[in-house]
Order: structure tokens, then C-alpha cells, then sequence
């Protein structure tokens, strides 16, 4: 399909004529991208966003795949990512040394007037996987993990965001036995989000792809002790057993004995909670991410 849009997208840039085209990933809209600005005489600034699996996932899956991911990172003029490691992958791929690059969090970085601790410590032994049903995220090893926490812990509570109605969450629950102790949750609102990890003293992000999870680190902001897949783009913020515990996310067992520690170790996540909050702090605030944001954009287009 990109030959046909690329034509397309190349006539509304001819007629446009835009200062920037921002393409906000490498699959669809980034190969899309290079592909329209072959050809063109004289072309905007372009731009490229990379997330989590972009190159992990994605960019080695097929022959044709590496050849349009080989070619947009050839003809991108800067690059935003959420994670250092994928600046050093997107020079793997053919980005120049030359090119501006800036490494933020999505969506702008975490607001603290949504995300912000609780005024106590939680209680209650709740944890929150806020990842939704993604094939790059384990939740069948997280399902899988709850039985054991619970043999061990039976007044544990697990929420799971965006999982009502969700029919494999649904028979994993029914078939494991666990249903009592699991809420499948809706979508919840953006503004209502904090609230809800307010209420978790753990959160699960079980994932095996990834770059910088928005929900684990808003998460984190509101005290929630991260227990996540032990992948180099989470190293970044989470440092295995000082501020949060990293497990392999394939292994039922291994989540589970993650929980139990998160859940036995208040003096852990009491320490975690204050180191998160620094990190989030100085690496994630909302308004000294857009401020670099704002200058990335002066630097790419003046």
C-alpha cells in the first residue's frame, strides 16, 4: 500500500508545503514519509518518532521491512525517541551521526498535577497492570502468576486496565480460578488515571517489547513500586532491586515471586518510592520535557 499513498501524501506536501512532516513512527508513517519525499525537488524537514518495537520488533520481521526501515532512518533529518537505546538502534539502521536527535517520553512526559503519590502509604496488597491487551505484553504469564500470589497472599487484589470484556482476560480468570480477585477494568480516562494507581502499591508491566511504557512511569510517579520485563529500554528507569524488581516476563512463577517480594518489602518500596520520584522528576516532568521539545524543533527548523 505505500506506493499508492506515498503519491498521494507527496501531492498534499506539494501543495502544503510544509516547514516539517513528522512522521510519529517508522511503521506505517514513517515509510510512508520516505517513500512520498523521493522525488521532490526541494522537501520539508522529516522528522521521525520511534516507540518501543519499532526496531525490536518490527524492523527485522521481514526482508521488505528492513529495507523501508533502512531507508526512512537514511532519509530522516532528526529523530525523536523515548529511550537512549533506540538513538543507538536507529544508528544501526542508518541514521546519520550528524542528525539531531531527542530522547522524551510520549505524550510530553508525566503531568504532576494527574500523577502524584497518595497522601499516605497503600495498605491494602493491590496490584495494577495498566498495559491492555498487546501481543507484545506477557499477560498470560501475569495471569498465570496470580494463583501462586495468592496461595501465598489470598487478600491480594489485581486490577487490569482496559481488560472489560476482553475475552481471553475473561477465561483466564474463569479458568485459573482467580475471578474474585481480579477486576477487569474499562478504559479510564486520562484525568481519572492517577486515581486509580493511587490505589496499587505494585504495578505489573509484563512486557517483552518495549521502550518507555507511559503507564509504568505515570505509575511510578504515584508511588507504585514497578516490577516489569527485564528489557535494556526499562534499565533506563528502573534499576533491579534499588528502585523496582525486573523479571523475566515469560516466566508465571517469576511474577509471582516479584509480587510477593514487592508486597512483603514495605521498607523496599518505601525507599523506591522516593528514588522514582526524583527520576520521574528529572528525567519525565511535563514541563521541562516540552521546554526540550520546543527546542528540538527550533534547533531541527532554524
Amino acid at each position: 500500500t505505500i506506493p499508492a499513498s506515498a503519491r498521494k501524501l507527496r501531492e498534499m506536501i506539494k501543495e502544503v508545503h510544509p516547514d516539517i512532516v513528522h512522521a510519529m513512527r517508522i511503521p506505517y508513517e514513517g515509510m510512508l514519509t520516505a517513500s512520498a519525499l523521493q522525488g521532490l525537488g526541494t522537501r520539508p524537514t522529516f522528522l521521525v518518532s520511534i516507540w518501543g518495537n519499532d526496531f525490536t520488533l518490527h524492523a527485522p520481521s521481514t526482508p521488505l521491512m528492513r529495507m523501508h526501515t533502512r531507508r526512512t532512518m537514511h532519509l530522516a533529518d532528526a529523530l525523536h525517541a523515548d529511550t537512549e537505546r533506540d538513538v543507538r538502534l536507529a544508528r544501526e539502521w542508518g541514521l546519520g551521526e550528524d542528525k539531531v536527535t531527542l530522547v522524551a517520553p510520549g505524550g510530553g512526559g508525566v503531568r504532576s498535577d494527574v500523577f502524584y503519590p497518595p497522601p499516605v502509604p497503600v495498605k491494602e496488597p493491590v496490584i495494577i497492570n495498566p498495559r491492555g491487551v498487546r501481543p507484545y505484553v506477557r499477560n498470560d504469564s501475569f495471569f498465570k502468576s496470580i494463583p501462586l500470589v495468592l496461595a501465598k497472599r489470598p487478600d491480594t487484589k489485581f486490577l487490569c486496565s482496559s481488560m472489560q470484556g476482553e475475552r481471553q482476560a475473561q477465561a483466564w480468570a474463569r479458568d485459573l480460578g482467580i475471578e474474585s480477585a481480579v477486576e477487569l477494568m474499562p478504559p479510564v480516562p486520562f484525568a481519572e488515571m492517577g486515581n486509580v494507581f493511587r490505589r496499587a502499591q505494585i504495578v505489573a508491566s509484563p512486557s517483552v517489547h518495549d521502550g518507555t511504557p507511559n503507564s509504568l512511569i505515570e505509575a511510578m510517579a504515584c508511588g507504585c513500586f514497578p516490577i516489569a520485563g527485564d528489557l535494556e529500554s526499562i534499565r533506563e528507569w528502573v534499576t533491579h532491586a534499588q528502585n523496582g524488581l525486573l523479571v523475566n516476563a515469560a516466566d508465571p512463577q517469576a511474577i509471582a515471586d516479584a509480587i510477593l517480594l514487592g508486597l512483603e518489602r514495605e521498607d523496599l518500596r518505601r525507599e523506591a518510592a522516593g528514588l522514582n520520584a526524583e527520576i520521574i522528576s528529572a528525567k519525565a516532568d511535563y514541563g521541562r520535557t516540552m521546554e526540550r521539545v520546543v527546542e528540538f524543533y527550533k534547533l531541527v527548523c532554524w
